[in-house]
């Protein structure tokens, strides 16, 4: 029996949120969420590369030969992170030069060539659409609330305003990567918590 959009939809964002659950694309979400800013940015450019590379191959598999499957799924995921690195260099300059090469590296991003095998290579363009959207949506979620976290412990600041004044006494771990992985364990504890509680009610 085939899954409801609204499943496929929300799969991403909670059941299988793919860093709290899948645990997908570690990387950039250890690397570049010191801010809040940068995480959106990372999860918006993550998002569209997604959500497109899932529409295209869902598109071409009819055609896509079985055997050269990965090596075309990554031509499609290569050829849309070079749209939005270029995008971002011309109208997002500071974003860039904050994310730097972790913009070129979403070409490697388990999270979307995952998705390419494991869902739009099988499913419709909609059904396809909706899964890179919800995963998408997911990821940037995920990557935001730890950017928060460690901004305002890390900074003291959200977005780039200061919440605490002058005074406050930041945690520089926070801002490093070991804080990044105390972060993110804990977020990832917090949602197991949730899972068990909701089960058991």
């Amino acid at each position: 029996m085939s899954e409801s959009v609204g499943t496929v939809f929300t799969r991403g964002l909670w059941a299988d949120n793919p860093v709290l659950k899948l645990l997908l694309g570690l990387c950039p979400t250890l690397a570049v969420t010191t801010t809040a800013k940068d995480a959106l940015g990372m999860g918006a450019c993550t998002t569209f590369v997604l959500v497109m590379s899932n529409l295209v191959i869902a598109l071409l598999r009819g055609v896509i030969p079985s055997r050269m499957r990965l090596p075309c799924f990554i031509v499609v995921i290569a050829t849309f992170v070079t749209i939005v690195d270029l995008v971002v260099q011309g109208f997002f300059f500071e974003l860039s030069k904050s994310l730097g090469l972790f913009i070129p590296l979403i070409v490697v991003n388990c999270l979307i060539l995952g998705r390419a095998e494991a869902f739009a290579s099988k499913n419709s363009v909609g059904m396809s659409l909706v899964d890179g959207i919800g995963m998408g949506l997911g990821f940037t979620g995920a990557l935001f609330v730890l950017g928060c976290i460690r901004e305002v412990l890390g900074n003291g600041t959200l977005l780039g305003f200061s919440l605490f004044g002058e005074s406050f006494p930041p945690l520089i771990v926070m801002i490093l990567p070991p804080g990044a992985f105390i972060a993110l364990g804990y977020m990832i504890a917090a949602k197991f918590w949730i899972d068990r509680r909701r089960a058991q009610s």
